[in-house]
């Protein structure tokens, strides 16, 4: 007769090392020691800083999941649940961030609390101690592997970013100004559970030295921030790409480059760069010499032509010469101020009207169409213009692309104009605004934008170490 009675729940076997995960803080595969004699589990970790508010503090750390492997850096963040001093079994003392975490041992998983410390020098980069062990785990204190084993594979695979979480970020938004752009990309990062600080890129300084670069903002050394998004004014130019070169170099992920910044805010530049990569444009010319003043002309075309100052922001200093005469008087004043400039062919059929296409990730999200003011032919929302949503062609948003491409900006205002010829690049904006892309096309750009941060800054795959060769 068969025995239908119920059957006691078989034990889960530990040995005194098994392979776990830690999926919440994007670690598929570490090996950990079980230690039934230590009350709280540990993880290895180190460049640990606080952050976040005082009422919900959050801790960003890294980790090195294998070891003996310092190339492969793992970032963290989690929510802070508590602060404990840990005694270890040399007597010492430290007082320890606790996070808690879902901890996953073949098709079982569960949440603990661990604490961090500086594992360096142990063999596991994990400590797993009474209280994370639940009921039902019977520890062979014998054997070791009890449990399904994982890999360190995992860290060099494709998948390794699409499933690693969204973690909370630390962001950093350099910019000197209190206006919509800047209050939109906190309140967004906020909503998201993420902490974002805005930098005055003005007050930042720098320790430029091999060992240890930092950035310093009054008085005190900056965190190390997850990103860094900036919006860079015109008139700091110079010294805010400084800032950026130094977030690149310490390994910030920054949304726009500075090479990709100094280059679109050279026009002259811009141009050469959009010609290489044979984007479309107004004809333009340059030249330094008086002499050269009929044959710049010349190599635009008929009049009317467009002067442009070189540093020329927000439709200032853009000047229509409607007549070849016009044109050499515009020339003149501008030479005699020993100022830099352009001169484009006038694209008689935009008709004062030209496209902006917001590009982020390499995508355009967004688009407007901007009409200048009555009787301007410059179409800047901030020289009164208007703007309204528009659809656009797959060549505009092809266009679009490729120029911010061209200047490895993630995110870009493109503007363009309908011509007869196709699309044409005025000009690509390295620090566009959002507030008037964002209440044309009623989509959430910032939102946008954050998507596109938090995929960058996943734990990327990495490739093996080719073993040396004798």
């Amino acid at each position: 007769m068969t025995d239908t009675s119920p059957q006691p729940p078989e034990l889960m076997r530990f040995g005194w090392e098994e392979w776990i995960a830690l999926p919440d803080l994007g670690l598929p595969a570490i090996r950990a020691k079980v230690d039934t004699g230590a009350r709280t589990s540990a993880l290895h970790a180190f460049d640990i800083e606080v952050f976040g508010s005082n009422s919900a503090p959050k801790v960003r750390f890294t980790v090195h999941p294998i070891p003996g492997r310092d190339d492969l850096v793992i970032p963290c963040s989690a929510r802070i649940v508590d602060r404990r001093t840990v005694t270890s079994s040399n007597g010492e003392s430290e007082s320890r961030y606790v996070i808690a975490s879902t901890l996953r041992v073949g098709e079982e998983s569960w949440r603990i609390e661990m604490t961090l410390t500086d594992r360096s020098s142990m063999a596991s980069r994990m400590l797993l101690g009474r209280e994370a062990l639940k009921d039902g785990i019977n520890i062979v204190a014998t054997e070791r592997f009890c449990q399904p084993e994982l890999s360190y594979d995992v860290y060099h695979s494709t998948q390794m970013r699409k499933t690693a979480p969204n973690r909370e970020l630390r962001v950093a938004v350099l910019s000197r100004e209190d206006n919509y752009s800047t209050r939109r990309l906190v309140e967004e990062g906020e909503k998201r559970g993420h902490t974002v600080e805005v930098i005055n890129t003005t007050r930042c300084y720098m320790a430029i030295n091999a060992m240890n670069p930092e950035v310093h903002y009054d008085g005190k050394r900056l965190p190390r921030y997850d990103a860094v998004i900036p919006r860079i004014g015109a008139s700091v130019t110079s010294y805010g790409t400084a800032v950026i070169r130094q977030f690149e170099t310490i390994g910030t992920f920054c949304v726009n480059g500075s090479d990709g910044i100094a280059a679109s805010r050279d026009k002259l530049m811009a141009h050469q760069i959009m010609a290489r990569a044979k984007i479309g444009m107004p004809n333009t010319a340059f030249a330094a010499s008086p002499q050269d003043t009929q044959s710049l002309m010349r190599l635009v075309g008929t009049a009317p032509m467009i002067v442009k100052l070189l540093e020329s922001t927000q439709g200032k200093g853009v000047v229509l010469a409607e007549t070849k005469k016009a044109a050499e008087s515009v020339i003149d004043a501008f030479r005699g101020l020993k100022a830099n400039f352009l001169v484009q062919d006038f694209v008689k059929e935009a008709a004062g009207e030209d496209i902006r296409c917001l590009v982020v990730g390499g995508k355009v999200v967004a688009s407007m169409k901007r009409t200048g003011a009555e009787g301007d032919f410059r179409s800047n929302l901030h020289r009164g213009g208007s703007a309204k949503v528009v659809r656009i062609s797959k060549e505009e948003r092809e266009t679009a692309v490729r120029a911010a491409k061209a200047f490895r900006l993630n995110l870009a205002g493109v503007d363009l104009l309908r011509s007869e010829a196709g699309p044409k690049v005025l000009e690509v904006n390295s620090s566009p605004g959002l507030e008037g892309i964002e209440t044309a096309s009623k989509k959430n750009v910032a939102g946008l934008l954050y998507d596109h941060i938090e995929n960058q800054v996943r734990p990327a795959p990495v490739r093996r170490r080719k073993p040396a060769t004798s």
